[in-house]
């Protein structure tokens, strides 16, 4: 499939929570499940999770990537788990070329594997494991700018029927977490913020969100979980920024364990 044939493939935001996501889908996995099947043009899948952190940008390129059990303490049928779905010599050679052409020198890596970040929503969205699903790393001194930027430069495999995944978490504040806890005020307040932001296309409200958004610093006391959602608005392009292209679609996941926005966006 080519650009000419394809349709365009959107660009996803997902959180993933805890590896338990896998075995307890909770609000958001069936519509994880709903959304995967409304997929049909998509070929492919380029995923940026923030459990693969490395220095510099490398890019998955083993064909056939290993179910990485990334996590401790857990049940023990999480780590029987699979996600057998093949790599892509070929995708991964085109992901470093658009990131090269974009001033963004990265590296193959044909040994790593897709940590739970990547395997855990790609269970429910394309549970067959029968399209290529490589990973891009999340540079150690990422930014909220360079990670849209990122995303910019994956954007054009969109048109070539490629989904491009961001896989964090909207809240993550893991300090906080109380099982079963009823959702905290400032987890919800930050989510609406974060739907507003999105969905009016405030591209500088997102990227500066440290100072803009409602108790940013409590909702991520780090950037790395919020980071692939300004990979996947800039892979977005202008279904985010341009009112008259806008394309944004909330999937409502609820909040989890009190402090966990499950919420997931579409763009496109």
């Amino acid at each position: 499939m080519n650009a000419s044939t394809a349709a365009r493939a959107p660009s996803l935001f997902v959180s993933h929570g805890a590896p338990t996501l896998a075995i307890e889908p909770g609000i958001i996995g069936p519509k994880l499940s709903a959304l995967g099947e409304s997929l049909h043009d998509v070929r492919a899948w380029v995923i940026v999770s923030p459990h693969w952190m490395t220095r510099g940008l490398q890019v998955m390129a083993a064909e056939q990537p290993a179910t990485v059990h990334d996590f401790g303490g857990y049940p023990a049928e999480l780590y029987t788990l699979q996600y057998p779905a093949p790599g892509s010599a070929a995708l991964a050679q085109r992901v470093l070329a658009l990131l090269q052409a974009a001033g963004l020198p990265a590296t193959a890596n044909p040994q790593h594997g897709r940590d739970h970040g990547a395997w855990v929503p790609m269970r429910y969205l394309r549970p067959q494991a029968d399209q290529p699903a490589l990973q891009v790393s999340l540079p150690h001194d990422a930014t909220p700018a360079s990670a849209y930027t990122l995303g910019r430069a994956l954007e054009p495999l969109r048109d070539e029927g490629v989904a491009v995944l961001g896989s964090g978490s909207l809240t993550h504040n893991l300090a906080e977490w109380r099982g079963g806890a009823a959702p905290a005020a400032y987890a919800t307040a930050f989510a609406q913020w974060a739907e507003t932001v999105l969905t009016s296309g405030d591209e500088a409200a997102l990227l500066d969100y440290r100072r803009r958004a409602p108790h940013a610093e409590r909702a991520h006391p780090t950037d790395e979980h919020l980071l692939p959602l300004m990979m996947a608005a800039g892979a977005a392009g202008a279904q985010f920024t341009d009112a008259s292209q806008r394309a944004v679609q909330r999937i409502d996941g609820g909040i989890q364990d009190g402090v966990l926005s499950m919420d997931a966006y579409r763009f496109g």
